[in-house]
């Protein structure tokens, strides 16, 4: 990116951080994960339930995939039922006013319609098409690993994957990678995110109300991120 471009990007992760605070889509507080770890925080896309909200996360999608279908040059959108169904249609949107950048996009059906048009993909034909998969966060990894199976089976080449936030722990304990890094190797895709975990740092504590998790974050930053020492 350009500095003036990062300045941009970075103006729109600071929207994306304050409206997720507002509507509750970025917690703090004590949440038990599906890994069983303990975290003071905890993201939830699916709260960016109202226009605006959407249009918000949306845009922050848009400037990075912008710069990944360029690199990577991808000619389809991909959004993982159920939460990466609006997500990719709202970037697809955003892209082309924002930049005009016109890209198709499409999603899968947890099953398959037997019916009608039949299948389970929804949208572009996917097939011979250079994939960029949207997602809100990775965990395991599960459900993006079915995806990528998926689009593979459907003649589809997936080659990138953008998620709303990056946790920057490592999947398996004292792993030297992150779980996003991790999936990037395994599966030979580019893997980027809106923002991560030294992201809701700076952003906590530059928020007084947001000062007393703030140690409750380094600790946790300090037991499970890569690369920090214990």
């Amino acid at each position: 990116m350009s500095q003036s471009n990062l300045q941009d990007f970075s103006a729109l992760q600071q929207k994306f951080l304050q409206q997720a605070f507002a509507v509750s889509a970025l917690k703090f507080g004590e949440f038990t994960l599906k890994s069983g770890r303990i975290s003071p925080y905890f993201f939830n896309a699916g709260a960016f339930s109202d226009g605006q909200s959407l249009a918000i996360l949306a845009n922050c999608y848009a400037a990075k995939a912008r710069e990944i279908i360029e690199a990577e040059k991808i000619d389809c959108l991909f959004g993982p039922a159920y939460k990466g169904i609006p997500f990719v249609t709202a970037t697809a949107s955003a892209l082309f006013n924002n930049y005009a950048v016109n890209i198709p996009w499409a999603f899968d059906r947890k099953e398959a319609k037997d019916h009608g048009e039949g299948g389970k993909l929804v949208g572009a034909d996917i097939r011979g098409k250079r994939i960029l998969l949207i997602d809100d966060v990775l965990t395991a990894g599960t459900a993006v690993r079915n995806s990528i199976k998926l689009l593979k089976e459907q003649g589809a080449e997936p080659k990138a994957l953008l998620v709303a936030l990056d946790r920057k722990e490592w999947a398996v304990e004292n792993s030297p990678k992150t779980a996003l890094a991790t999936l990037a190797e395994e599966q030979n895709i580019f893997t980027a995110a809106l923002i991560d975990l030294d992201d809701l740092l700076n952003f906590a504590s530059e928020n007084q109300a947001l000062a007393a998790h703030l140690e409750k974050l380094q600790n946790y930053r300090r037991k499970y991120a890569v690369n920090i020492a214990k």
